[in-house]
């Protein structure tokens, strides 16, 4: 596709970062118009993208990463001051990983391996909450429960460079760590600092699953809006900017917000942390397709809505949720508008928990359920996003789209994760 269309969610990024956007003459040219942000339905032409991504179709890794784009690529970030070379892209490699299985109230949990940080961090919290009733406990102790099981995950996120993967899932060591939660008093995490949290809003997400029962549950990221807002010339490729997923100086936190650790530091070759949490749960009922954008916010909003599914809720719950997140460091709740009643942060206020209220709703989560009964699809999409359903033919029956590094499938019992 050579364009696409305004709508006011570009508008509002646009508007954010148009700053940054006017100085490259490139990015300006491509992503604004006249230097100001253009007008709902404006037609936005990408051609030079187009021919990019004609060429990756028809030649595949190597017309990226080799040949005369490559060159392309290369010439022009050394022209803007940058140190890339033929060889490092040239030695760049899709790695396949296993994903991570924990089980949940009878449900299985597969979900992203290391580099990513969200299936540990998800199954560590489902293995916590599951020595709990959620059913039976009022909402502030249930709100109360569920924020120290994120604090928790999120305290151990960014502390392994070897990741002690299957202890960390195991029902062990989240039994070690639920014991350490009071009932009735926060928490407090060790350290003080304080700092802005901005959402991930250059992150997207795709649910499918087909007519055989393969799915794919995919999350696609340049970080954040615009990315690096440098884009170079001939080739419609906008640059990321994943460097900010690793950790620039110990207890130094990113754009979102996130403190990192020697076990992040940037290294020759090496994969930053990421908060992608692509997941499938599977049960005797069904197999449902989870994911989101959302920063470091991602793997609490596909906790959000797993817990959902585990209380008999269908799809439009899962992704309609009211959400609040706790990510251990800033030391502090943020809740959506209404999620949190008056009462309900008093009291939480009283046990110790700090308090952010968010000015609007985050994310655009994505989910789709097969019913291994009936066979019959399901699909549901945020409220809060601006996606809807695609039904496809028999091929592929049920797609969810929201938007680059994880890709899940799954053939029968065989699965694999892709890192791109």
């Amino acid at each position: 596709m050579k364009v696409f269309f305004v709508d006011e969610h570009y508008r509002r990024l646009a508007k954010w970062r148009r700053d940054v956007l006017l100085e490259s003459p490139a990015v300006s040219a491509q992503f604004l118009l006249k230097g100001e942000v253009p007008p709902a339905a404006h037609r936005i032409k990408q051609p030079d993208l187009a021919d990019t991504l004609s060429l990756l179709a028809e030649q595949g890794r190597d017309g990226f990463y080799k040949g005369t784009l490559a060159k392309k690529l290369v010439e022009g970030v050394k022209a803007a001051g940058g140190i890339w070379s033929l060889d490092d892209l040239a030695q760049y490699k899709v790695v396949e990983r296993k994903p991570v299985i924990g089980e949940y109230k009878g449900m299985r949990v597969v979900s992203a391996a290391p580099p990513s940080s969200g299936g540990i961090a998800l199954i560590t919290m489902l293995n916590i909450l599951e020595g709990y009733d959620l059913q039976t406990m009022d909402e502030v102790q249930r709100k109360h429960l569920v924020v120290e099981a994120m604090r928790r995950a999120y305290r151990d996120r960014a502390d392994f460079v070897d990741v002690p993967v299957d202890r960390l899932i195991s029902k062990d060591y989240a039994a070690g760590l639920g014991r350490s939660i009071s009932l009735h008093r926060a928490t407090p995490s060790r350290i003080s600092e304080e700092s802005d949290v901005t959402e991930g809003t250059d992150t997207t997400h795709f649910s499918i699953i087909d007519a055989e029962g393969n799915r794919v549950s995919a999350t696609l990221s340049i970080n954040y809006p615009f990315s690096s807002c440098f884009v170079v010339l001939g080739t419609g490729v906008l640059l990321n900017d994943e460097m900010d997923d690793f950790s620039a100086s110990p207890g130094v936190p990113n754009a979102y917000g996130l403190v990192g650790g020697e076990a992040n530091a940037i290294a020759p070759g090496k994969r930053m942390l990421s908060s992608m949490t692509p997941t499938f749960v599977e049960s005797d009922d069904g197999v449902a397709v989870l994911g989101s954008p959302g920063g470091s916010r991602i793997i609490t909003m596909v906790l959000h809505g797993i817990l959902e599914l585990a209380s008999g809720k269908g799809p439009q719950y899962w992704v309609s949720k009211g959400r609040y997140h706790h990510q251990y460091l800033p030391d502090h709740i943020q809740f959506e508008p209404g999620v949190l009643s008056g009462q309900e942060q008093e009291a939480l206020q009283r046990m110790g928990h700090k308090l952010k209220p968010l000015e609007r709703n985050y994310s655009n989560m994505q989910a789709a359920f097969q019913d291994r009964g009936t066979d019959e699809m399901g699909a549901a999409s945020d409220p809060r996003g601006l996606v809807r359903p695609l039904c496809v033919d028999n091929c592929c029956r049920v797609i969810m789209l929201s938007c680059n590094v994880h890709y899940r499938f799954n053939t029968g019992d065989r699965y694999a994760v892709q890192s791109v």
